[in-house]
């Protein structure tokens, strides 16, 4: 078995949302200011690279990112491929055998240059949280910086996942990654307030038996 990386790397060049907070890590305290040791510090988005929404991004009501569940981050995931779709439907996803897995992560190849915010990519339709209810999936990952478009006011990506109890995790790479089952790690940071969480996003690879 092997460990597949599917996280954006964070750095100053990271593209936030329009007119989010962009990423920036400095040093505070130098070796040559201390003496002994390097001490940096970071500031961005919650929402900047790869990461988990929580509820409350987008209900004030909703769970904070610390509020959830650990185990909800991890386990079998199904990587599928959706090229060429701008919108996951149910209908397009009514012929993926979901029976081994919790989660489901998309492969949209819609965000190519990671090194810019991108003009259009795929997203999620209203109709996808109950079929994934039904097929037992409690997290979906897209390959793009969210799972509605950049305008939407109403996120009925977001909220047809809401309603049907499945977390989301948005920004991930798939690009070195084939479809199949692996195992997913994305462990958001424990943030009591907070509305997401940036996460480092793995696969492991499962052995046949």
């Amino acid at each position: 078995m092997k460990f597949i990386d599917i996280t954006m790397p964070l750095n100053n060049d990271t593209p936030p949302w329009p007119g989010d907070e962009p990423f920036e890590y400095k040093l505070t305290w130098s070796m040559e200011d201390t003496g002994s040791v390097n001490v940096g510090q970071f500031k961005g988005s919650n929402h900047i690279g790869t990461h988990v929404d929580a509820p409350y991004h987008y209900d004030s009501a909703g769970l904070k990112i610390a509020d959830l569940p650990v185990d909800r981050f991890s386990g079998q995931a199904l990587v599928v491929s959706v090229k060429d779709d701008p919108v996951i439907t149910k209908k397009l996803l009514e012929g993926v055998d979901l029976s081994q897995v919790s989660k489901v992560l998309f492969h949209t190849d819609s965000w190519k240059d990671r090194t810019r915010f991108p003009d259009h990519y795929t997203v999620i339709g209203d109709d996808v949280g109950p079929f994934l209810k039904k097929q037992g999936i409690d997290l979906i990952g897209i390959d793009t910086p969210s799972v509605d478009p950049e305008t939407s006011k109403e996120l009925k990506g977001h909220h047809t996942l809401y309603q049907n109890d499945i977390l989301i995790l948005e920004g991930i790479d798939l690009s070195q990654v084939s479809q199949g089952v692996y195992e997913l790690f994305a462990f958001p940071l424990k943030m009591e307030q907070a509305d997401g969480s940036p996460v480092r996003a793995v696969l492991r690879t499962i052995e046949a038996s």
